[in-house]
């Protein structure tokens, strides 16, 4: 008998499609996307359908391999993540503020990180109306996370609470 098959998240497979930073910068995303990715709050909203993040995007200077960091005078690229939403109500702020928090409390004294929430239908939007503004940035971006294709993040009660 074989043992069943279950999707485990595995952080290495996000670290490794920002193979070109360094270590403690690869880590950094990781967590910020797994940060994102867990304490999504969709129920803050009434909406029509269940609440589901579909893509996670990086884009600027980490994407662009253009980033830069110096010590001396503490100036350093801010992470930019671009997160994609299946309903244009969960761009909402109150589905992201404990995201937010965690991520300002977690990693805010060695980054800046700026997010922006998009749903589906402002790409669709974006593409008929061919806004080079997001097309280019999605387009140069580097996707640590697509619904269709990356396994969840596993479920262990407490264990989610502390993400």
């Amino acid at each position: 008998m074989t043992p069943p098959t279950t999707d485990v998240y595995a952080r290495e497979v996000v670290m490794a499609r920002v193979g070109h930073l360094i270590r403690r910068k690869q880590c950094e995303i990781e967590r910020i996307t797994r940060i994102l990715r867990g304490i999504f709050d969709p129920s803050q909203v009434q909406a029509p359908e269940p609440g589901r993040i579909k893509r996670i995007i990086l884009i600027g200077p980490y994407a662009r391999r253009s980033w830069y960091e110096d010590s001396r005078t503490i100036e350093f690229s801010d992470y930019e993540f671009w997160v994609v939403v299946n309903h244009p109500l969960f761009t909402d702020e109150r589905c992201w503020r404990r995201a937010r928090a965690t991520i300002d409390r977690e990693l805010g004294s060695r980054c800046a990180v700026d997010i922006e929430i998009y749903s589906k239908s402002d790409i669709r939007a974006a593409k008929a109306e061919r806004d080079t503004f997001i097309l280019n940035r999605i387009e140069a971006g580097i996707t640590l996370y697509r619904a269709a294709r990356d396994a969840p993040l596993p479920t262990r009660g407490k264990r989610e609470e502390r993400l």
